[in-house]
């Protein structure tokens, strides 16, 4: 929970980043092993290994490893080199922010001079928005 004197968008937690040698290896041999695959994907892609149905399921597996790969490369860098922080927000409900606006938030007057106008934003709440 955040203090009471926090204005909105100040750091309200800060926790570094770890930045484990082991985890930089780590992604150094998961793109050593990302290339590889992409190279043995873009050749068989090259010499139609995908016309026959082995060769078709081989050049899938290919595709899936790739993105399995790269999954494993990003969450250690998330995990290990970016930071962790916390910012305080403003909360709001879960409807506000479609269909009031800002400056609107405590109502409006009804004037007659803009009926036209107040039926559009009435019936369809994104109108001119």
């Amino acid at each position: 929970m955040s203090s009471g004197n926090s204005s909105y968008g100040d750091i309200h937690r800060y926790e570094p980043a770890r930045e484990s040698t082991a985890a930089a290896i780590a992604i150094v041999l998961l793109t050593v092993i990302e290339v590889v695959f992409v190279a043995l994907f873009t050749y068989g892609l090259m010499s139609a290994w995908a016309s026959t149905e082995a060769g078709n399921m081989f050049v899938g597996a290919l595709l899936a490893l790739i993105f399995i790969d790269l999954a494993f490369i990003l969450l250690l860098y998330r995990k290990e080199f970016l930071p962790d922080v916390m910012i305080v927000k403003k909360r709001r409900r879960k409807w506000e922010d479609l269909y009031v606006r800002e400056e609107d938030k405590d109502g409006k007057t009804f004037d007659t001079g803009g009926l036209a106008d107040t039926l559009k934003r009435a019936v369809y709440p994104y109108y001119k928005k």
